[in-house]
């Protein structure tokens, strides 16, 4: 059996965690995180919103890095769960963690613009904190649509910018402007440089933006229940929107 100051040992090896775990008693991964106990405390406010029992139903974790929300889908009894992430260091701890947990979950080193290659959909898409990493995160949104999203996505993005959501009217004038300056429309916030000391942070949609890109993506938003989490179904959308060679 494994100790637990043989988990404590192999969980530093494997750091600094993004998703603090408790591992055993007394074993956290990210004690010291900048955002408390995360992920669990944003967790906490969404889980309700996400079946309770999802027996019969398979899981897709895209961006799973330390596997805390992969875990959580096989406590919830998924016939199957596959996580993948582009980072092999994330997966590292991810299968340690599910490991340790004693939790069958499949990881595969993939990124979100390689999806069509898994040749498969899956019942509930999880897409959390992704988006906002990805040069090209519109394009990541047509994909899992277009290829792996069978019914649920539930979705979480970083926001900046206003909270509100204008209405928008299907079409504008060229000499029209004005809207584009109202807080409520849709903006996405380039990131040139660094930001919060992470040269990944490309993008930061506000709140408008966030919902018209999961709509024009092919989302039909269920429940918002926590400020930056949509629970959204798959519905047909603009048939060729990703461009993205499906690579198989």
């Amino acid at each position: 059996m494994t100790s637990t100051d043989d988990i404590r040992r192999r969980a530093e090896a494997l750091g600094p965690w993004f998703h603090n775990i408790q591992l055993a008693e007394g074993v956290w991964t990210a004690p010291d995180h900048f955002l408390g106990d995360y992920p669990a405390f944003k967790w906490r406010t969404f889980e309700h919103a996400i079946p309770a029992d999802l027996s019969g139903r398979t899981v897709l974790d895209i961006g799973c890095n330390g596997g805390f929300y992969a875990m959580e889908m096989k406590r919830r009894g998924a016939d199957r769960v596959l996580a993948v992430d582009f980072d092999e260091d994330y997966l590292a701890q991810a299968r340690f963690a599910a490991g340790v947990a004693g939790l069958d979950i499949e990881f595969r080193q993939l990124s979100v613009y390689d999806v069509a290659s898994l040749g498969e959909r899956f019942d509930v898409v999880l897409f959390m904190g992704v988006l906002y990493h990805l040069r090209h995160p519109l394009l990541a949104l047509d994909l899992i649509h277009e290829h792996v999203a069978r019914d649920l996505l539930v979705f979480q993005s970083m926001q900046r910018g206003s909270g509100e959501v204008d209405a928008v009217a299907y079409d504008y004038e060229f000499t029209e402007t004005d809207h584009f300056d109202r807080p409520g429309y849709p903006k996405l916030h380039f990131i040139e440089h660094d930001y919060a000391h992470d040269p990944t942070n490309w993008w930061a949609p506000n709140r408008a933006c966030t919902e018209a890109m999961l709509r024009s993506a092919g989302f039909q938003i269920l429940e918002h229940p926590e400020e930056e989490v949509y629970v959204c179904r798959r519905i047909d959308g603009p048939a060729g929107l990703a461009v993205y060679p499906a690579r198989g």
